[in-house]
């Protein structure tokens, strides 16, 4: 293995005292993991303490703590600025890696971005191996990017943006990208689109090697109206800036608006929540443009809601509890 192969796992965490043991040793675990930095961003319990207590003695995890929440953002840009290896891996605290994760995606050629394909789970299970896959790579541009991050009603949530590259220091460094400091929801995939407008080469391979654990408490599930407000501006910011290529501009304004009307009524059912009825009213009157937004809305929650009244069954998770991020078919299992 080259110098140039080595990695660095970057974790951001808070209150991850029963997690973030089992994302460090997933790490530590794979042999291309030069470095993992945990940055333990202001948490009240023993999450930095469980992040040392996984240490396997190789010298390779380095732990820093926030002493004051600066939220995911800016803890991954601190340790990517006190990191050396030429490769990133962001993992988040509540997941981990399957053993063999890099040597499967580091395989590819010719990538300034590669992503394996995520398996979702709602109990974690280390014993547990997700099927197996064929690679397949393929390039994933700007316009299909975003086309799998918009939602349509009957269709699977868009969630290519869930995706975890391994991302090339040096792309990164050259196009001085970071993550926007800002924003608390979609920051990876607001990263991952001003480097497609860059140029980056993104490779994505149908392999499996990430865990994400689904929890109804997870940060990811907890954004708040002003989220979606700074994601809406940051998107906006793209944009304006004149440099989406123009194959993409229309879906990438498509997908804005849909985070705008996600926007607004979050912002009408604040408004009556917090000021009452005559407050919503007035938010929703004094702009038309987001009444449709906001009565489509309000109509879907309440179907959504009769939906689960009614105790529908819902499909029956791939492989044995999994669900997988990127459609792909099994290969023969050894």
């Amino acid at each position: 293995m080259t110098q140039q192969e080595k990695v660095c796992v970057i974790i951001a965490a808070k209150n991850a005292q029963e997690t973030i043991g089992r994302a460090v040793r997933s790490a530590l675990a794979e042999p291309e993991v030069a470095e993992v930095v945990v940055v333990d961003d202001g948490s009240d319990d023993r999450t930095m303490a469980a992040a040392g207590e996984a240490d396997d003695g190789s010298g390779r995890l380095d732990i820093i703590r926030f002493r004051v929440n600066r939220g995911p953002s800016a803890a991954r840009n601190h340790a990517i600025a006190i990191s050396r290896a030429p490769l990133i891996s962001i993992l988040d605290a509540d997941d981990f890696f399957f053993p063999g994760r890099f040597s499967q995606l580091l395989a590819c050629k010719d990538w300034d971005f590669v992503a394996d394909n995520i398996a979702f789970m709602a109990t974690p299970d280390l014993g547990q191996q997700p099927a197996r896959f064929a690679p397949r790579p393929r390039g994933l541009d700007l316009k299909a990017f975003i086309l799998g991050n918009i939602s349509r009603r009957g269709a699977p949530r868009g969630e290519l943006g869930f995706l975890k590259p391994v991302m090339r220091r040096a792309f990164l460094d050259a196009h001085g990208l970071r993550y926007r400091e800002d924003m608390r929801l979609g920051e990876d995939y607001e990263l991952y689109v001003r480097a497609l407008v860059k140029g980056a080469r993104y490779t994505v391979i149908e392999s499996c090697g990430y865990g994400a654990v689904v929890r109804a408490n997870s940060l990811s599930g907890q954004h708040r109206t002003k989220d979606l407000e700074a994601l809406h501006k940051a998107e906006r910011a793209i944009l304006a800036a004149g440099d989406v290529p123009a194959e993409a501009v229309g879906v990438m304004r498509r997908h804005c608006r849909q985070i705008g009307d996600r926007y607004a009524l979050r912002h009408f059912l604040d408004s009556r929540r917090e000021r009452g009825a005559g407050a919503a009213l007035a938010y929703a009157f004094g702009n038309p443009t987001a009444m449709p937004a906001i009565a489509g809305g309000i109509l879907r929650d309440k179907v959504d809601a009769a939906r689960r009244r009614s105790h529908r069954q819902t499909p029956a998770p791939q492989d044995g509890g999994l669900r997988y991020l990127l459609p792909a078919t099994s290969t023969a299992r050894d």
